[in-house]
């Protein structure tokens, strides 16, 4: 007899056996939400079946993970060209995770991103950071969306290195297309002048880079809008 009819059935018996078959489902039910929340905590052993680019993989259960505090550079997708170093970022994440257990601490704030993907950091078996890699090769960047954690000064000093180092994006020569932009320290964004955002952020808020450099020197992240 197949679960759901069996369930059925007990639930067409008595009231006794009506009541242990709830307390069984409330059971399951607990079970499944305590096992992510316990993830928040701590690591939790996972699978990757495939890595999609340098800062997304999806899970052997289907479900897509965003990795934490970093973005990559993007690969082609459909008429959508790549970025500069999108393909060596997906190729090193490939070789870091794909097709081997992982583990994964979920974020402690909001769990999901706007497209679903659970936001976590992401580790190989034997420790190693996989976001503080790609930040070390010079393979992606931060961006600290959520409040900065306890691995945040990892991954910044790991950019850091990269951007003394001309490494990955680092190597391309970028020049300044504006003579100052507008950080704000609540978002760790920063814009171009002329943004509405950076124009919205209150002087109290706002701090002002004379360079690119030195915004992501100090962990800022460029504004997807302007696009400093």
């Amino acid at each position: 007899m197949k679960p759901v009819w069996m369930i059925k059935e007990c639930l067409n018996a008595g009231p006794v056996l009506r009541k242990l078959v709830s307390v069984l489902l409330a059971m399951l039910v607990l079970a499944g939400s305590t096992s992510w929340a316990a993830a928040e905590g701590g690591k939790i052993r996972v699978f990757c079946k495939r890595v999609i680019d340098g800062d997304t993989i999806v899970l052997s259960d289907g479900r897509h993970v965003r990795y934490l505090e970093i973005n990559a550079p993007e690969i082609r997708h459909g008429y959508k060209p790549g970025e500069p170093y999108g393909r060596e970022a997906t190729r090193l994440n490939k070789k870091l995770v794909e097709g081997k257990p992982i583990d994964i601490i979920v974020a402690r704030q909001e769990t999901h991103d706007q497209y679903d993907r659970l936001i976590a950091h992401v580790f190989t078996v034997d420790g190693r950071l996989v976001s503080e890699i790609l930040l070390g090769k010079g393979l992606a960047h931060c961006c600290f969306y959520q409040r900065p954690d306890s691995y945040a000064r990892r991954l910044l000093d790991a950019q850091r290195s990269a951007i003394m180092a001309g490494r990955g994006i680092w190597s391309i020569r970028h020049h300044d297309l504006e003579s100052y932009y507008i950080g704000n320290i609540r978002s760790l964004k920063f814009h171009r002048p002329g943004c509405p955002f950076g124009r919205q952020t209150s002087p109290r808020n706002r701090v002002i880079f004379h360079t690119r450099k030195e915004a992501f020197l100090k962990g800022y992240c460029p504004c997807k809008r302007c696009q400093p």
